[in-house]
């Protein structure tokens, strides 16, 4: 009667929890055998075997037949393992293996304590189980959830009984989170920690951005169309690549949607990240051009084999290709995995005279140096940049602390500045004045 009496109830609490029954039998299997240990301080001679349809708990132990009982957790008589089980012990002498059938009732009330408090954490431990297992299968994939609390480095989301981290470095800088809101994020790892499963999720990852146009763009679901790379400031600017494996659509307009419809979707759940979408093109000045939208260069000079692009722009528009801190310069070069330096016409200009200059017209370089340099066969200011340090120390005549000053004085002739048109006028001006 106790043990059906002790099934129903941890299988009522089993049902609340949605512990599977074959979890539970195991749960009640380890609980027993837990009692066991904390009453006589060993189980390892004992087994348990429960029957949850029948309502019935059989726990066994293996105690060795002697004379004389010296641990009576392992050992008894033979008279009494007749005693206590006539049919068992029948036949066995000493030295034989008598299992005896524990009866629960010894332990007492003290069982249900016991039991309650070592049954509340294995469910715990079966529930964080099953959390575990569900979202490690479920990296990658969008989820929504209630903000339950907001800490310094961390927001921590509710899931039914899941709950979800966004840290700090992977939200959008620009987002303030309150409890109860409601939050969309991109399950990005799931670890096993000693509290629990820590399930750490992305508003902020480049993944979250191509889930949520997957979200948005059927045809990107279905595979027609391809996101092939994404550069992200999160919060403020996003460059994406799009490329279409059907030439009856076109990729940008099908992310775009109707009136800017799917796009702005994107956009409003990111807190107004502007969104730049970018056409696929195996031709590198083709695909850089569009990188660098809303900026046109007007002329490209592109190294493949070392990925590198000098992008030239109208002078004017040259703080706009940069962008704010750098910032479309900066997200065109991630998007295309080259390294872009952006220079306005007037500048490259003035940059491509400046390697030009022969070192002995440079300030600081003295007419000894210079040709110490010119045997060497480095005669102009490019030469000087594209020579490594190594090479210039093994120059007769060059010692560390003249390779200092020869770097110290190219520095400071690129850095020049050059007057003013108007004030250099001024001065021709003057000039004729002084000469009448």
């Amino acid at each position: 009667m106790v043990n059906r009496e002790l099934i129903e109830v941890f299988s009522e609490i089993a049902r609340e929890k949605n512990v599977e029954r074959s979890e539970l039998a195991t749960i009640l299997e380890e609980l027993f055998l837990y009692i066991i240990e904390r009453e006589y301080g060993d189980s390892s001679n004992c087994s348990c075997i429960v029957n949850l349809d029948k309502g019935e708990i059989e726990i066994y132990a293996e105690k060795t037949i002697v004379e004389e009982v010296d641990d009576y957790k392992v050992e008894i008589t033979l008279e009494e393992a007749i005693e206590k089980e006539p049919e068992a012990a029948e036949g066995l002498v000493v030295g034989d293996v008598f299992v005896e059938v524990i009866d629960l009732t010894v332990f007492g009330r003290r069982i249900i304590n016991t039991a309650k408090h070592f049954f509340a954490q294995k469910l715990r431990d079966v529930e964080r189980n099953y959390i575990y297992e569900d979202y490690a299968n479920r990296i990658g994939e969008i989820v929504i959830g209630i903000v339950h609390q907001v800490q310094r480095d961390n927001v921590f989301i509710n899931i039914d009984q899941a709950e979800l981290r966004l840290p700090k470095n992977e939200q959008i800088q620009s987002e303030r989170f309150r409890r109860g809101d409601t939050v969309r994020s991109v399950i990005k790892s799931v670890e096993i920690t000693s509290k629990g499963p820590d399930i750490v999720v992305s508003r902020s990852d480049n993944y979250f951005l191509n889930k949520l146009f997957e979200m948005e763009v059927p045809e990107i679901e279905d595979g027609i169309i391809d996101i092939t790379s994404i550069a992200r400031q999160p919060g403020e600017r996003a460059k994406i690549i799009v490329q279409s494996n059907d030439r009856r659509i076109d990729p940008v307009g099908a992310c775009v949607g109707m009136r800017g419809s799917r796009i702005q979707a994107v956009v409003r759940e990111l807190n107004n990240e502007k969104i730049d979408i970018v056409n696929h093109s195996e031709q590198p000045e083709i695909l850089i051009t569009r990188a660098l939208s809303p900026a046109k260069p007007v002329n490209l000079y592109i190294d493949e084999e070392k990925e590198y692009c000098i992008a030239i722009f109208e002078d004017e528009n040259l703080d706009s290709a940069i962008g704010r801190s750098g910032m479309n310069i900066n997200l065109a070069s991630r998007l295309t995995h080259y390294r872009i330096d952006a220079y306005g016409v007037n500048q490259y200009k003035r940059l491509q005279d400046d390697q030009n200059t022969l070192l002995t017209e440079v300030g600081g370089i003295t007419k000894k140096i210079g040709e110490s340099l010119l045997d060497a066969n480095i005669k102009t200011v490019l030469d000087l940049m594209e020579a490594d340090e190594e090479s210039l120390l093994e120059i007769t005549g060059i010692a560390t602390s003249t390779v200092e000053q020869i770097y110290s004085s190219v520095q400071q002739f690129i850095e020049r500045e050059e007057p003013e048109l108007d004030d250099a006028e001024d001065n021709i001006e003057d000039l004729g004045d002084e000469e009448e």
